[in-house]
């Protein structure tokens, strides 16, 4: 059997073709999920995370580490008192992923945790005024199983696999874990659960990949909402995204990413805001493979139509490391 040479070390050709396969479908999810600190009622509805729904080896490990930074105009929440906000905003993002055999098919459980730097400016009841926030925001758990057309399978048995139509189910949880002020506007924690099922389809083309996504977001309430004895209610958010993916090479791919968001009109002491959520952005990904333990992603995002929510920009830089598996 021919052999590769990665490194120091050497792999059996195929095996070596299971690793780049294995690299150019891996997601790094929750990389954009970590902008609650802008706006609570929108962030895990903006997600733009291309390939989630792809087959992935099971029993690897990954440890996920992120670096983010947004900035631009910010149209808050109308529930909260600002009006021409502009803030900048500096995220790390820490992270685990571990892929697992659920009962014959492909899945993944991951954790998710960030911690955010923020700065920005508003008036607030007439007044100009400046904030700034830093520390750990919302922890998020994400769990999703592909249920048609991604078996699970060996590093030594992925080699052979082949995309065709995946479908896949995932349910993403945050808890009210982030540094929160009751007493404060604008805070990087929520002070809430909110729970977002989602079910999606990827159709491998040749080298190119389509996928869409339908999630709703549910949140329970807020009772220690601003200035600190109100109660905050929000309806579901209903949210779509597509990605149009494109594989250059088994270890480098990029994508045009899509999403649109409604719903998630909310009420402070049961008096109802006029806040309805109708948004949509786009942006881009690019993913490459370093070795057979690491992986590189960078992408971007912007808003492409605001009614209410948030309106920034966001660059971002996500790196990878893999072990388990029978690596």
């Amino acid at each position: 059997m021919s052999e590769v040479c990665l490194g120091r070390q050497k792999f059996p050709s195929q095996l070596f073709r299971a690793l780049r396969l294995c690299w150019r479908t891996v997601p790094m999810i929750g990389a954009l999920a970590t902008l609650n600190y802008l706006a609570p009622t929108t962030a895990y509805a903006q997600q733009m995370d291309p390939r989630s729904y792809a087959n992935v080896p099971v029993d690897l490990n990954f440890l996920l580490v992120g670096y983010s930074y947004s900035w631009g105009d910010v149209v808050l929440d109308p529930s909260v008192p600002v009006a021409n906000a502009d803030a900048k905003v500096n995220t790390a993002l820490l992270g685990y992923i571990r892929s697992v055999d659920f009962w014959g098919q492909s899945g993944t459980v991951a954790l998710i945790l960030p911690y955010a730097s923020a700065n920005g400016h508003g008036d607030v009841e007439g007044q100009t005024q400046s904030i700034v926030r830093s520390g750990v925001g919302d922890v998020a758990l994400r769990l999703s199983v592909n249920l048609y057309g991604a078996p699970a399978l060996s590093l030594q048995e992925f080699r052979d696999y082949k995309q065709d139509l995946i479908v896949g189910a995932s349910l993403l949880m945050t808890a009210p874990t982030g540094r929160y002020y009751p007493d404060k506007v604008i805070n990087i924690g929520t002070n809430r659960w909110s729970f977002k099922p989602e079910v999606g389809v990827s159709k491998g083309l040749g080298k190119w990949i389509l996928e869409g996504a339908l999630g709703v977001t549910f949140y329970t309430d807020n009772d220690e909402f601003y200035p600190g004895n109100s109660v905050r209610q929000q309806d579901p958010l209903y949210a779509a995204q597509a990605h149009v993916i494109y594989n250059f090479s088994p270890a480098l791919w990029a994508s045009l990413d899509m999403t649109y968001y409604v719903g998630g009109t909310t009420s402070v002491n049961d008096v109802p805001k006029a806040d309805l959520q109708q948004n949509a952005r786009w942006g881009t990904t690019i993913s490459q493979a370093l070795n057979q333990n690491n992986s590189i992603k960078f992408y971007f995002g912007t808003g492409a139509i605001v009614r209410a929510g948030t309106k920034f920009n966001t660059a971002g830089i996500a790196w990878q490391y893999r072990w388990g598996g029978g690596l």
